[in-house]
């Protein structure tokens, strides 16, 4: 895309939340309009496959907090467009140009580049000169590609390996890229001489976009193939394996390096989001790195202590030790029993008692606790709060 076209998005509109917006409003807005215009959700439909890779590479550049940065920084220097360049004041310098260097804002390693090579040569330091052009055609980095899974909860604490079909752009398999009908070659465009870039001079400053009539890739193609328009790009099917990490929470996003579209030109294949989904445990819970369990216990336990045995999700049952006097609903925490950590450790398992009242008692045991009853009455351990309720 153009300098133009890229400073002219607003991100966070596409999302539809403020610019203020927090990150975790930014995932949020984000998930909803995944879900609801995943190619999955909508086979075959066109525009909901256009807004689900526009709302992708929105939440790709607002969930990274630098590049957020960069982007919001970029939108402010340069107002909502280039038209917004020519009066982005600021400081002069002694020779007529900006004392300041945009390469230090656009420039870097890392999400930065991407940024940095929409603007190119941006600068054309020395007063009105002309801007140069680049010698090749610049590498492109492949898109990125979204993709879901849902795991059994006990994958999702132990971590595993999945399978991913995947679909992207790629090179087209009829033409091999180049865009042209088989027999024929494309030859170098004459606007901007096979670079793909073209200048566009704005007084102290030039812009280095893609040229308009080979669309920045350098090649202008006459008899185009009849299986990509001339466009040199086809769609690619293909099945990865792809690590989730342990530990991984229902509704978190996996960033996995160079798996997703192939780059051009040499440049580097984008990357593999996968949204992951885990399905919930009829025995256990999450609570961050620990898990959760509910075990009952009788009365009598309760009251005079006991050892009962725990499940465990995987191994053998623990044996806990809970005293006397224990009240429902108290927590227990058994170290090392719970989902894994980065560094390899473990959380811990919370087990939490919920004393079992019997349903049906026969007749001794029913003698039984009438004599308890007998046995500890005492105060009504009600009186206390129908009192407070009527002071009030």
């Amino acid at each position: 895309m153009s300098t133009k076209d890229y400073l002219e998005k607003d991100y966070y509109a596409v999302l539809g939340v403020p610019k203020t917006a927090s990150a975790e409003e930014i995932k949020k807005a984000y998930r909803k309009l995944a879900r609801q215009y995943h190619p999955d959700a909508n086979p075959g439909n066109k525009e909901a496959e256009e807004k689900f890779k526009a709302v992708s590479e929105a939440y790709d550049v607002l969930s990274d907090v630098k590049r957020r940065k960069e982007y919001d920084e970029a939108r402010t220097l340069f107002g909502s467009g280039v038209g917004g360049f020519a009066g982005a004041g600021g400081p002069r310098g002694a020779g007529g140009g900006f004392n300041f260097d945009l390469g230090d804002l656009f420039g870097g390693s890392g999400s930065g580049e991407r940024i940095g090579d929409l603007f190119g040569g941006l600068f054309n330091r020395g007063g009105a000169g002309t801007g140069t052009r680049t010698t090749n055609a610049r590498p492109r980095r492949g898109q990125d590609v979204e993709s879901e899974v849902t795991l059994a909860f006990g994958e999702a604490v132990d971590g595993t390996t999945v399978s991913l079909r995947l679909t992207s752009s790629a090179a087209c398999t009829a033409c091999g890229g180049t865009g042209a009908k088989a027999g024929t070659t494309p030859r170098v465009c004459p606007t901007c001489e096979g670079t793909g870039a073209a200048s566009r001079n704005l007084g102290n400053f030039a812009f280095s976009e893609p040229c308009r009539d080979c669309r920045g890739r350098g090649l202008v193609v006459d008899d185009p193939c009849p299986v990509c328009d001339g466009s040199g790009r086809g769609k690619s099917t293909r099945t990865i394996q792809a690590r989730i990490p342990a530990g991984v929470g229902d509704g978190q996003r996996i960033r996995i390096k160079g798996k997703g579209a192939p780059g051009e030109n040499g440049g580097p294949a984008g990357d593999l989001y996968v949204l992951v989904h885990v399905k919930p445990h009829p025995v256990f819970g999450r609570s961050g790195e620990n898990l959760t369990v509910t075990v009952p216990v009788t009365f009598p336990e309760a009251a005079l202590g006991a050892e009962i045995k725990v499940p465990t999700l995987r191994g053998m049952p623990v044996t806990l030790r809970i005293p006397e006097g224990t009240p429902n609903g108290r927590t227990f925490r058994v170290r090392g029993r719970g989902a894994s950590r980065k560094d390899g450790t473990k959380g811990d398992l919370l087990v939490t008692v919920q004393v079992a009242v019997p349903q049906n008692l026969d007749d001794k045991a029913r003698a039984a606790l009438e004599e308890f009853r007998n046995a500890t009455e005492g105060p009504d351990l009600r009186e206390e709060l129908i009192k407070q309720a009527r002071s009030e």
